[in-house]
């Protein structure tokens, strides 16, 4: 499963730089999470260092992109070009 960001997101600029996937960037108005490339930080922590720091709570789970372990972790290893 993909993260999002909600209209809740006050700009506080915490998220972005806890990415390690730079899947984080600001959108036209709040920040906005790309979805193809957000693991939930499967591979590189074992939770989401969005919502770790987040102040406000708004970074729920994408209703959209209803992912499983393996999958996030198969894109973990594409990401950092460790796919065989």
């Amino acid at each position: 499963m993909a993260l999002t960001i909600t209209d809740r997101c006050i700009n506080c600029d915490l998220c972005e730089p806890e990415c390690p996937n730079e899947a984080i960037s600001m959108g036209e108005e709040i920040y906005r999470i790309d979805p193809s490339l957000c693991t939930e930080c499967v591979g590189h922590h074992d939770s989401p260092q969005c919502r770790a720091v987040c102040p406000v709570d708004c970074i729920p789970v994408h209703p959209d992109f209803n992912e499983s372990h393996a999958a996030l972790h198969a894109r973990y290893l594409k990401l950092t070009g460790r796919a065989g």
